[in-house]
């Protein structure tokens, strides 16, 4: 049995002159677009991220809140400094976060249950944690 090529297996093989030889990292990389499992590491990566629940507040911690509330309404025209740590959900999965957010409050928003900070942040009273300030402080004493 006669093998195809036999006449061509033994000649030199062609470098050429002109253009140089492409690197191994180049030549791997132009086979890239064909995966097979194209987004499967990042599946893997938002399975694998972690989200925390939101803890029911005791009736004492609802009291707090409820009277900072209060006093922020009262003191709003001072556009008070407050730190606020509350629950943002997940737009993907079932949990979220909680965030801090400190700024000075220009609004009281009882409509849409948000607080508007100057800087057009709005944080929602319904996944308030905390509220924190000097405000909340001199009113304790």
């Amino acid at each position: 049995m006669k093998f195809p090529y036999e006449d061509i297996v033994h000649f030199p093989h062609h470098v050429s002159n002109v253009h140089p030889p492409m690197p191994r990292e180049e030549r791997a990389a132009q086979f890239a677009p064909f995966a097979a499992l194209t987004g499967h590491a990042d599946a893997i990566s938002e399975t694998a991220r972690l989200t925390d629940m939101e803890t029911d507040l005791s009736e004492n911690n609802i009291e707090e809140l409820n009277r900072f509330h209060r006093i922020l309404k009262e003191h709003l025209a001072e556009e008070p400094l407050v730190t606020f740590v509350y629950f943002l959900p997940d737009e993907k999965k079932s949990g979220g976060r909680y965030v801090s957010k400190t700024g000075h409050v220009k609004k009281v928003d009882e409509y849409e249950r948000v607080y508007v900070l100057t800087d057009h942040s709005r944080i929602p009273m319904n996944h308030l944690f905390s509220m924190e300030g000097d405000l909340f402080q001199q009113e304790k004493t």
